[in-house]
């Protein structure tokens, strides 16, 4: 059977590394870290197609590697942590991450994100949107004409969707949908966290037009 991806997990208690990877083995190219001093190389080593963040592991937490991982790399990071702390979902999501989830978890919830995670890598469109000087293409960049600035897939499918709806109020239960499918799967809290996070990394090259439409949505004027 061909495999539908390639998983990294960065995990170090064995009781949940252990029938975490058998089961997403069934379906998935699973790696599991070998050197928690080197997991950045590994990442570099392995390119896979998303990856699964302890936060607590041995010598630097996942916060460390998700920020190290994010230099190189927009692979969609998972993080999944024992902490049902706010701040640490924030936090995650601050630093590069895509999403959090608390343990123990539904391994069918974990397979559902996973599925959805990997479905908007594989469907970026294949035509590039523009708006002015800025160009936003199908490869998961934004340019404006000199610079240019990457965007992790869940940052890419946010662009492209208020790209595709200028001048036009795009409601967060529209993107929430658009993003997952199924609205259980994130709540607003998080989009607005990824929201932030993508305003701030695209106003390095001048774009700025994002507005909120407090308790309605975003447009893009």
């Amino acid at each position: 059977m061909i495999k539908a991806g390639k998983i990294y997990i960065v995990e170090d208690d064995a009781a949940i590394l252990t029938p975490l990877k058998e089961h997403l083995s069934q379906n998935y190219q699973v790696l599991t870290v070998s050197n928690f001093r080197d997991i950045k190389q590994e990442v570099i080593d392995y390119k896979p197609d998303i990856i699964l963040m302890d936060i607590t592991l041995p010598f630097f937490n996942g916060f460390y590697w998700t920020t190290e991982i994010r230099k190189t790399s927009t692979v969609p990071i998972v993080f999944i942590s024992s902490s049902n702390d706010e701040m640490d979902t924030v936090m995650a999501l601050n630093m590069g991450g895509d999403d959090f989830i608390s343990k123990p978890f539904s391994l069918t919830i974990l397979d559902a994100k996973i599925a959805a995670f990997l479905r908007r890598s594989q469907q970026f469109s294949s035509d590039d949107v523009t708006i002015d000087q800025f160009k936003l293409h199908f490869d998961g960049t934004l340019s404006n004409g000199t610079d240019s600035i990457h965007l992790s897939p869940t940052e890419h499918k946010i662009l492209t969707i208020l790209f595709t709806h200028p001048q036009q109020i795009v409601s967060k239960e529209d993107i929430l949908a658009r993003l997952w499918e199924n609205e259980s799967f994130i709540d607003q809290n998080t989009l607005n966290v990824n929201m932030t996070r993508l305003r701030k990394k695209i106003s390095a090259i001048g774009f700025d037009r994002i507005h909120t439409v407090r308790g309605v949505g975003y447009i893009i004027k």
